[in-house]
């Protein structure tokens, strides 16, 4: 009986082994800068509000090997002019294997962009300091919260959707 014991735990190890993620390539993908109104802006008083919009998107490569983009759109306007429109795809290549599709989806849509995150903060940083504006860093993303709260949003709308289906006569 011991035996057996012994022989599920390292099956059990075993079958926790063959997940694996590995990162092969971070690489930027596209960076802009767009500064429309200066050198005007530089003149008033610098209290930007800043919009940061984020998004992701991943494909499979190959076998066990995707692509995950991570895009972030910093938006900097002094009253209602645009002071600059700075742009940044991060993107990498990882090697993923080994999980089912539910926690496939998760590595893909929270654990990639937080290995790409750090990359895409320091791109915008160096784009904004070499446009002539004050430093401008990025706070830390919960991406994994991110995600989470995009399932629940369409969790909610499938069920919506179904009730509504339900809800109509034939």
């Amino acid at each position: 009986m011991a035996e057996k014991q012994s022989n599920g735990a390292a099956a059990g190890a075993q079958e926790e082994n063959k997940q694996q993620f590995a990162i092969h390539k971070i690489y930027l993908r596209d960076a802009s800068l767009e500064a429309p109104n200066a050198p005007d802006i530089f003149r008033g008083e610098w209290k930007p509000q800043v919009n940061v919009d984020l998004g992701t998107e991943a494909k499979r490569l190959a076998d066990d090997t995707y692509e995950c983009v991570l895009r972030v759109t910093v938006t900097a306007k002094v009253e209602d002019k645009t002071a600059y429109l700075c742009e940044v795809h991060q993107a990498g290549v990882f090697g993923v294997s080994g999980f089912d599709d539910k926690t496939l989806e998760a590595v893909l849509a929270s654990y990639c962009p937080t290995n790409l995150f750090p990359f895409a903060r320091e791109a915008v940083a160096d784009l904004v300091a070499k446009g002539g504006f004050p430093q401008m860093l990025l706070g830390p993303v919960n991406f994994e919260a991110l995600y989470m709260q995009k399932r629940r949003e369409q969790q909610q709308a499938e069920s919506a959707a179904a009730d509504n289906s339900e809800a109509k006569p034939s």
